[in-house]
Order: C-alpha cells, then structure tokens, then sequence
C-alpha cells in the first residue's frame, strides 16, 4: 500500500501545491515540458491540456510540479504576448526593406495589433544571410496557430511585392537568364529573365 500510494500522494501535493501557486487557471494557453495547449481541468491527481490538435492529454501534477511552465494567457490582456518568427535573408537586400516588408506583413495580420507597433531585431549577421526577427503583439494567446500561419503568408507576399527573394541558405540563385523564384504575378510585365 505504501509503495503503490507513494506516485498518488506526490501528484495529491502537487495538485495542492499547484492550486494555491496559480501557475495557470481553466483557459489559459500554456507550455508544459512538451505539451502546448488549453487548460481543461486542473484536479488533485492531474492537470488535463486540449492541444491545438485538439487531443486532450492528461498531465501528473508532480510532472507539472517538475517541468517549467510557460503561461501565455496571464498578461497578454493587460500587456500583449509578444509574437515573433524568423526570417533569413541575403545580405544583397537593404534592411530597410526587409523591415518594412515584415511590419507590413505583421500590420496585414489578422489578431496582431497595429498599437503598439510591430518591431525587427536583426537577431544574427551569419556568412550568407542576415536574420530578421518580426515581433507583434496579440491579445488572442489561444490562436497563436492561425496568427502564425497567416503571418507567414504576408510575409510572402509582402517580400514579393517588394521584390524581395526568400531563399534558404542553401539555394543556390544563378542569375545567368534563370527566372527569379518570385511569382509571376507579382512581377513587372516587363519583367524578362
């Protein structure tokens, strides 16, 4: 009886633990250890995650007690949750552009907010390309997926009204009569290879 209550008292404790911490309420958008996702149920034994999958996975208080916890609900309705994504791009095109191509794509997103503004941090100068950082702030924690997505696409199109490639570090571009890899659509109809 000891040894097979001795998993159950600690996950009890933590519960208990947990319960006057206020780590996280029902609602709150979180990262425990691996898991991203809604709180359902905080309990004595368990703490219950919805992911954005919508699986719903069962986490032992003591493991919560155990890992590090990120809350992204807590001040995002006072404060804002700062989002952010990674954009690596050649040293051949001005910053300046760059960066007014990425608060113009955050700008375009649906869920990011316009005030205050989206900011760039060159986060690296590497041997081939620069890293841009385009961060803006949400009050909507919970659709973290969808922002994401949509602010990928308005980066894309974005950089290619601006004319402005994205390639990999790995893209090898020969500019001897090969196309640009930018749509047709939004090139001049001039445009020759």
């Amino acid at each position: 009886f000891t040894f097979g209550s001795s998993g159950s008292l600690s996950n009890v404790i933590a519960g208990l633990v947990l319960t006057y911490m206020r780590a996280f309420k029902i609602g709150d958008r979180v990262k425990i250890g691996e898991v991203t996702g809604d709180i359902i149920e905080k309990s004595l034994l368990v703490t219950r995650i919805r992911t954005i999958k919508n699986e719903i996975i069962s986490v032992p208080n003591s493991n919560v007690m155990s890992s590090h916890t990120i809350n992204y609900s807590s001040d995002a309705a006072d404060k804002g949750l700062i989002m952010h994504t990674t954009v690596t791009i050649g040293y051949d095109v001005p910053w300046k552009n760059m960066h007014q191509a990425l608060i113009d794509a955050a700008l375009r997103t649906e869920h990011l907010l316009q005030d205050p503004k989206p900011f760039v941090l060159q986060t690296s100068l590497e041997d081939f390309y620069v890293a841009y950082q385009i961060n803006a702030y949400t009050k909507e924690p919970n659709k973290q997926a969808t922002i994401y997505s949509q602010l990928h696409q308005n980066i894309q199109n974005c950089c290619n009204e601006a004319g402005i490639e994205i390639l990999s570090p790995h893209y090898r571009a020969a500019r001897d009569g090969n196309m640009t890899t930018i749509p047709a659509s939004y090139l001049d109809k001039d445009y020759s290879a």
